[in-house]
């Protein structure tokens, strides 16, 4: 199968979605052909293959930075995009098409489904469709949201990373297409665990992590604010790096938690699960999250874990079982969450066995071979609709 993976953002850029797109397009590549077309970056490539997939990487204008992406860059990956498929297309005969994001990776998608004249699989990753921090959140905007129905309904296919995402294109985009909900993958990693010692962390301290971009959508502010409800030797990881960076910093020394929270920046895939596997406790603080790739990662560490209730995070996330579900923007809830694994031996040792049995059902090969398959059924029915 020769398989055209469309995604705006690819490692090293951007965030969970990109990953989540790159782990996905590795394990494809192993039986199949995979061209990724993407966006470029001061000193990426603009071909190169890494793990048997072709990564092509079209110019865009104004990106600065490597976790956030701006205006400018979105638009202007459209038309890039297109010309760089057009010209693929001479050469190669693809057999269907997975795009991310329905903004702004959406348009080119599907006219690639139009001029390739083969389905178009749209992944929708939740923040593409509603995001609840951002001002320019396509569900606000009755022109925007337009468009973006538009985008849905015109794609072969649907594919939601979870009940909450696909129920937010029904309810903010009355989309009566059939909506699969087909989980992101986790690829298993082998690393050795790092004494505290060589991390720079304390063996009598209990630490809480979290990972992500640094972000108003993470509701950081909220986390490091419930550290001033908790002992004196609960400290906090964040890891990651981002805009809201500089006023994160600001309210840790304003709030006298400058001592308990540590800045790691942004780390590399072994760099990250060696802070993972030595920590205490994984809490996710977000306003909204589309799936909550950084959980599967905490489970995998082995590690109990309390999140926000809002989002696809739900899906595998069980309150009292393997986890804590809490309220949004709520530092008192946090706390309160925080204190009762912290307090209490059993309840953390039942959360790290459920999470690392559980987190197999993620694997990438297991999500990946779904996808696949539904590949297969789109190929084989698609009758020229477009």
């Amino acid at each position: 199968m020769k398989i055209l993976l469309i995604n705006y953002e690819y490692p090293p850029l951007g965030g969970g979605g990109g990953v989540s797109s790159q782990k996905l397009a590795e394990e494809w590549a192993k039986n199949n052909e995979v061209d990724v077309i993407t966006s470029n970056f001061n000193g990426l490539k603009e071909f190169e293959i890494i793990n048997n997939v072709n990564i092509h990487r079209v110019k865009v204008i104004g990106r600065k930075h490597l976790d956030v992406a701006s205006l400018p860059s979105l638009l202007s990956f459209v038309p890039s995009a297109k010309k760089k498929i057009k010209d693929l297309s001479y050469k190669k005969k693809y057999d269907v098409i997975n795009t991310h994001f329905a903004v702004p990776s959406g348009p080119v998608g599907l006219w690639a489904q139009k001029i390739l004249n083969i389905p178009n699989i749209l992944s929708i990753h939740g923040g593409d469709i509603y995001d609840p921090t951002k001002k320019l959140s396509p569900h606000k905007f009755p022109i925007l949201r337009t468009y973006v129905k538009h985008i849905l309904k015109s794609s072969y296919q649907i594919v939601a990373q979870s009940r909450n995402t696909a129920e937010n294109a029904i309810k903010f985009y009355k989309i009566n297409n059939k909506i699969d909900i087909i989980p992101l993958g986790f690829k298993p990693v082998q690393i050795k665990n790092k004494k505290r010692e060589e991390l720079r962390l304390k063996e009598d301290i209990f630490y809480i992590i979290s990972v992500g971009r640094l972000v108003e959508r993470k509701g950081l502010l909220y986390l490091i604010e419930s550290l001033s409800y908790l002992e004196d030797n609960i400290h906090l990881i964040i890891v990651g790096d981002g805009p809201l960076r500089g006023r994160l910093e600001k309210l840790s020394e304003e709030k006298g938690l400058k001592e308990r929270v540590i800045f790691t920046g942004r780390l590399d895939e072994e760099k990250k699960f060696s802070f993972l596997k030595a920590s205490d406790i994984y809490v996710l603080s977000s306003i909204h999250e589309g799936y909550g790739i950084v959980l599967q990662e905490a489970m995998y560490a082995g590690l109990p874990i309390v999140t926000t209730n809002n989002g696809g995070q739900t899906d595998f996330i069980k309150d009292g079982e393997n986890g804590f579900l809490i309220p949004i923007k709520d530092s008192l809830a946090i706390a309160e969450a925080v204190k009762k694994i912290y307090s209490n031996k059993s309840l953390r040792e039942k959360m790290i066995e459920i999470n690392k049995e559980e987190i197999k059902d993620y694997f990438i090969d297991k999500i990946a071979k779904k996808y696949i398959e539904l590949f297969e059924n789109c190929i084989k029915n698609f009758k020229n609709k477009f």
